[in-house]
């Protein structure tokens, strides 16, 4: 079992696996538990006070089932050809071939969205934006911006500190021409909802490219929403209701984007700088 707080009161969830972290999280708002069935829908219902629970060990036990996840046979197949069959460059490398998790600091206040993991970045390093062009014009601009501690990191576990911020993303597996498809991406809300529900300060989103802001809003926290006055551009801005993390719009720093001049490093920094002051405002 796993208890949760959430502001948003009652969620649905599909997924094909029980989550059973040691311990729960803890979201701003009132007590929840969920209890995921295989192939069936777990509502996560109202349950009294426990222990609030906001660090490492249940990130790391929604970790452990998330990396056992092999809900979409076509992204199953797909990272693991890739891991097996190996680019010429990383033949050397040991491929991590599994759905990629979220990361960063479990205290954060921001959340950064992207789509999908690519074949071979993060499915080859095991790291969201890690290993790959996207990655490598991220973090430098969060490291400008004062949220990492460095402007580069090339895989798990080399010395990359994140502050105040968690990165994750809709789609956990690399889906082949960086393509997934929407049942692929619903198939993965479920582990998005419950990496937010273990950030217990979690005050706003910034979402990585258009499917990144489609993903969030699908998310059972914003069901309530009136999505069709919230259109995708780069800085839109939008609040989602009090007790809600607010939204800020980014083209995704894909090379495509940022070699033909859509993104630049100014542009993508005015996103940070604005994440930056809106929680300093305590917005």
């Amino acid at each position: 079992m796993i208890r949760l707080n959430t502001p948003v009161g009652l969620l649905w969830l599909h997924t094909n696996y029980l989550l059973e972290p040691r311990s729960g999280c803890s979201f701003s708002g009132s007590r929840f538990s969920f209890l995921n069935k295989p192939n069936s829908l777990a509502i996560i219902a109202a349950v009294e006070p426990t222990q609030s629970l906001s660090n490492t060990p249940a990130l790391q036990d929604l970790e452990s089932q998330l990396i056992l996840c092999r809900k979409c046979p076509r992204l199953v197949a797909w990272r693991e050809q890739v891991a097996a069959v190996k680019r010429k460059a990383y033949q050397d490398w040991e491929y991590w071939g599994k759905p990629v998790p979220g990361f960063g600091d479990p205290a954060a206040r921001l959340l950064v969205v992207g789509l999908a993991p690519g074949a071979h970045g993060s499915n080859r390093t095991g790291q969201m934006f890690t290993g790959d062009a996207s990655g490598d014009f991220l973090y430098p601009a969060l490291y400008r911006a004062g949220f990492a501690n460095r402007p580069r990191t090339v895989a798990r576990g080399d010395g990359l500190e994140l502050r105040d911020v968690f990165i994750s993303a809709i789609c956990r597996c690399a889906p082949p021409q960086n393509k997934p498809t929407r049942d692929e991406m619903r198939n993965c809300l479920p582990w998005l909802a419950a990496e937010m529900a273990c950030l217990p300060n979690l005050r706003g989103i910034v979402a990585l490219g258009r499917l990144a802001f489609d993903g969030v809003l699908e998310l059972p926290a914003f069901s309530g929403i009136n999505k069709k006055e919230l259109t995708f551009h780069h800085g839109a801005f939008y609040k989602l209701g009090d007790g809600m993390p607010w939204l800020l719009c980014s083209y995704h720093p894909s090379r495509q984007n940022t070699q033909t001049g859509r993104l630049s490093a100014a542009m993508f920094d005015s996103i940070w700088q604005q994440a930056h002051e809106l929680l300093k405002q305590g917005t």
